[in-house]
């Protein structure tokens, strides 16, 4: 803790406040999130489509609307967006506060999700900027406040439920309605793109499209981001199948494994690996590690041949493994998001990037799904008939072909400090 707290105030302000800020976001937004289709389907009535449909529309209007939130960021200034995509969280969440309709829910899940496309990019990009050749440090530290965030808000949310989700929802809003105060008070501006360098919305995103270097990269990394998400999916689901209508602790203590490796293991695994592998290797040692995480689930995919005591370690232990392999990719993903963007349109590409991978989660997921209902229906193991772990080692042989010598990546060197 000591050495987080030190590396914490090495950094300037907006770095801190920034690292902070996002804690906030995370706490607020995984307190009520997770427990939104519950409220949805129990006390609104609501059907299962429209359960849906509400969550497929805070999904689209993030992940789909990422670009326009980075091109804004460019042009408007860092800052501007980050109060505002605050600002408008906070009024998403009041809504949900008092919502009692579909259409009412649908407006409240387009303005939640819109805020954070209008953010996340300026966040990563103004981080960037301010952290300078400590990069991958910086994204390092600030991905430990952000799975903090994770690990804290739903037990948050939990304790708050016992009054209810709208005092839930509340309070969320609450969280962010402060973070908007503090952002505009404190948070240094960070200038836009000059106006007499900027070209047209189109001839930008059209150059960044261009960057074939980068549009690679984006393309070979949505494998460990599908991989990384069944957190949320394909474990959960294991551990019902495992834990039939008592699974609730055991996707509990999921969460706690993953945040507890990313929250107390993220700086000493980020130098490890800068230090064995160096920045590029580190990515493809990474996505590796992603790869293998399904491993002990496909070894011991329930308890017929070990005992269920072993299955549900092995479920334990493929989650700790999705934890390390995600917190080591981190911080060299993002910096390599901004070598590729040669410091130019850096929330554009930020935006475009996590587009991309979004666009990849949504399919990746579909098919998982797809996979996991055809091996019940079979009445075999899902474990065994996912693809996932080749899809992210497909992921990493993609990304070696990139970085190796003579290959399309070059991101930027590590600096002494982070050694």
């Amino acid at each position: 803790m000591s050495g987080l707290i030190a590396q914490f105030r090495s950094f300037d302000l907006p770095s801190r406040l920034l690292m902070v800020n996002q804690f906030g976001i995370n706490l607020g937004f995984y307190m009520l999130m997770p427990y939104l289709a519950g409220y949805l389907a129990g006390p609104l009535g609501l059907a299962a489509w429209a359960v849906g449909l509400v969550l497929g529309v805070r999904n689209f209007s993030q992940q789909g609307m990422f670009i326009v939130g980075g091109t804004l960021a460019d042009r408007l200034g860092y800052k501007p967006l980050i109060v505002a995509g605050c600002l408008l969280r906070t009024a998403g969440f009041g809504l949900l506060v008092i919502a009692d309709s579909l259409p009412a829910m649908l407006i409240a899940s387009a303005a939640t999700g819109f805020a954070g496309a209008l953010f996340n990019p300026a966040v990563r990009a103004y981080l960037a900027a301010d952290a300078g050749d400590r990069r991958v440090e910086a994204f390092a530290t600030f991905n430990v406040f952000y799975q903090a965030g994770i690990l804290l808000g739903p037990l948050a949310g939990m304790a708050l439920l016992a009054f209810d989700f709208r005092v839930t929802a509340g309070v969320a809003a609450g969280v962010f309605a402060v973070l908007t105060v503090a952002q505009l008070l404190a948070l240094p501006r960070h200038r836009a793109e000059p106006a007499e360098q900027r070209s047209s919305v189109l001839e930008d995103w059209r150059s960044v499209v261009a960057n074939r270097g980068f549009v690679l990269f984006a393309v070979a990394m949505i494998g460990s981001y599908v991989l990384s998400f069944q957190v949320y999916l394909a474990l959960p689901l294991q551990a019902a199948q495992l834990r039939p209508g008592n699974e609730t602790a055991l996707v509990a203590a999921i969460f706690v494994v993953s945040g507890l490796i990313a929250v107390g293991g993220q700086l000493r695994i980020t130098r490890w690996f800068a230090d064995r592998w160096g920045p590029r290797r580190s990515l493809v040692v990474g996505l590796l590690v992603l790869a293998a995480a399904f491993v002990p689930m496909a070894v011991v995919p329930d308890g017929d041949r070990f005992g269920p005591a072993a299955a549900v370690a092995a479920l334990l232990v493929s989650s700790a493994l999705l934890a390390l392999g995600s917190a080591a990719v981190f911080p060299f993903e993002m910096d390599t998001v901004v070598a590729l963007s040669g410091d130019r349109l850096v929330a554009t590409h930020y935006g475009f990037y996590n587009t991309v991978v979004g666009v990849g989660i949504l399919l990746g997921n579909l098919a998982t799904g797809s996979l996991i209902g055809a091996a019940r229906a079979a009445d075999t193991s899902p474990i065994a008939m996912r693809p996932s772990h080749t899809s992210s080692a497909r992921s990493a042989a993609a990304l070696y072909a990139l970085t190796r010598d003579g290959g399309k990546l070059a991101p930027a060197s590590l600096t002494a400090s982070e050694r």
